[in-house]
């Protein structure tokens, strides 16, 4: 008998996740890489979900997998994130109809609206293409017997033949299949409960053309000084209320549309098939019935509850999970393709780890990392998705939010500090500051949110605001070009910016009480701003009330280090400031 054939890894699935990996891999190190796949042809007939990426994810694709001429080539780049709430005095059938918050200023990390498929396709064909790479599919019988002390053993039948082969190391990338997870028992629910019904149609759903004007006075609306000229479609645009979003994201010939909601605040009845989909955006955003009862439905997908958790991902014994086979929070912001790049850039730093010992120290910080990276976002998501019903709370969620992804996300990462056991020990304590003020916030905000609700909202027109017109928000945005920084330099200016977001958390409950006590004195009173214990954050109007009684004959203004009447245009009593 000849003995198995051996890999240096070994990975179990062959769609995104275990693609990237396999590509970082074979692009810096000769790893010997095996492919194993359940589908007999890949990629698989049924279109693929998850097409928009943010900044992490972008970079990652264009800069670290060599993969920037192909994306800009094949795929659109993207542009930000744009949201969009119906208007209370206007019939909602065109798109000027709209309320808006957007950045206006494309990105400088490009991010893209990936065809899945076809992005896959390409991987596989450079991944292939390199003698180191081997794909196995149309695997049955799957069999992995993971060792604490040398390779792990893996059996199967591939086409019909049995193999056994070993591997320095086996990541798991089967997606919701979730083979590890499934097999150690690692499998977690999460606190987050919310479904997604989708589908694909044929050709571009241009929202900016879903009006009653004609192209000419399309092309010269006044408020172009504010949306600018770049093609709106390219973002991707969510059309948002109460515990739920709609997005519309182009792919080449075909757009993507989908609804992702809180399962107890939306039927997910009403939803559940592609027709009744279509037939429920129609109605809630009404500019949609132009144009979508006229296209060809290709494809659609349901996931009654999107979100779970694991217990563990990363071992000193040689085994990983990446991407959703391991552990998915939510849709809303484009985290997927982040998560899968924060896990496969760890992953691929282990398996090129030659010492064990160095190993050992490693996956501990990596595994905490990771869990913190993803558990950080919960709050936002299990607790505030209300907010997504109304633009002025949305706007202090999502700047929040925002920048602390830019400060905290995007900044280490494009400067690989990751990967660096030096930054990783000291970034926790920096980043856990943030836990206790962001677990206060978010609930903060979902009271002000029904607080508004309560008092009924008054008719309004559209309303256009860019999230950068925030200053910290803008600042945030300046690490994209802090490049090349030691470990030392990033933690010193991440001090600097974990002052900036102090600022912005204080800038956001003083804000919430200036509009709960309708007086625009206490969003620049010293007195009331210094007062706020943001270790003690709470919706609480009449603690607000009592203290500003006791405060209000106190003329000091604050010193705010930004314009703190950035949102006078929601304001019922104009700013005064306090002198």
């Amino acid at each position: 008998m000849t003995s198995p054939q051996h890999y240096d890894v070994a990975i179990v699935g062959a769609g995104q996740a275990g693609l990237f990996l396999a590509r970082q891999l074979l692009l810096y190190s000769d790893k010997k890489i095996l492919l194993l796949d359940s589908a007999p042809e890949l990629p698989g007939p049924r279109q693929k979900l998850g097409e928009s990426t943010v900044q992490i994810a972008g970079f990652y694709m264009s800069k670290v997998l060599d993969l920037e001429e192909y994306l800009l080539r094949e795929h659109f780049l993207k542009y930000n994130l744009r949201f969009y709430w119906k208007s209370t005095d206007q019939s909602n059938r065109s798109y000027e109809d709209y309320s808006a918050c957007y950045i206006k200023t494309p990105s400088n990390i490009a991010g893209y609206q990936v065809n899945r498929n076809t992005l896959e396709a390409e991987l596989l064909r450079l991944n292939t293409a390199n003698p180191n790479c081997t794909l196995l599919t149309a695997i049955r019988d799957l069999e992995v017997s993971l060792s604490d002390r040398g390779p792990h053993s893996i059996e199967f039948r591939s086409n019909g033949t049995k193999a056994s082969v070993t591997a320095e190391w086996v990541v798991d990338t089967s997606g919701r299949g979730r083979y590890l997870a499934r097999r150690l028992n690692l499998m977690r629910p999460s606190p987050i409960h919310h479904g997604s019904s989708w589908l694909w149609v044929d050709g571009l759903v241009n929202i900016e053309k879903l009006t009653d004007l004609s192209p000419r006075e399309n092309r010269l609306r006044k408020d172009r000084a504010i949306t600018g000229h770049f093609p709106v479609w390219l973002a991707t645009n969510h059309f948002v209320g109460e515990g739920f979003w709609f997005w519309v994201i182009p792919l080449q010939g075909k757009t993507s549309l989908g609804v992702v909601y809180d399962t107890a605040l939306f039927p997910a009845t009403q939803v559940s098939t592609a027709e009744k989909l279509r037939d429920w955006v129609c109605r809630e955003f009404p500019l949609f019935a132009r144009d979508l009862p006229h296209r060809k439905i290709l494809d659609h997908g349901f996931f009654p509850e999107y979100s779970y958790d694991c217990a563990q991902i990363l071992s000193t014994s040689k085994w990983a999970i990446a991407g959703e086979a391991g552990r998915f929070p939510d849709p809303l912001y484009s985290p997927g393709a982040d998560v899968i790049s924060l896990h496969d850039s760890l992953i691929a730093d282990l398996i090129l780890t030659k010492d064990d010992s160095r190993l050992a120290q490693k996956v501990p910080l990596y595994e905490t990392l990771l869990r913190a990276a993803v558990q950080a976002l919960i709050p936002g998501y299990v607790v505030s998705y209300n907010v997504l019903g109304d633009q002025e709370a949305f706007i202090l969620k999502y700047a929040w939010e925002l920048t602390i992804y830019f400060t905290f996300y995007v900044f280490p990462f494009i400067n690989n500090l990751f990967t660096n056991p030096d930054f990783i020990l000291p970034f926790f304590i920096k980043f856990a500051r943030l836990g206790p003020i962001n677990e206060k916030l978010q609930p903060c905000l979902s009271d002000f949110y029904q607080w508004k609700k309560l008092q009924g909202r008054p008719p309004s027109g559209p309303t256009l605001f860019d999230f950068t017109q925030i200053a910290p928000v803008r600042n945030a945005e300046t690490l994209f070009y802090r490049v090349g920084v030691s470990p030392e330099e990033a933690l010193s200016i991440l001090d600097a910016h974990h002052e900036n977001l102090k600022q912005l958390a204080r800038f956001i409950v003083a804000y919430m009480a200036s509009r709960v006590l309708n007086d625009g004195r206490l969003l620049t009173s010293r007195a009331f701003v210094e007062s706020i214990d943001l270790s003690q954050i709470q919706f609480d109007p009449e603690g607000w009330r009592s203290r500003w009684a006791s405060l209000s004959d106190r003329t000091e203004p604050y010193p705010w280090p930004f314009d703190p009447a950035v949102l006078s245009q929601f304001q019922t009593a104009p700013l005064q400031v306090v002198s």
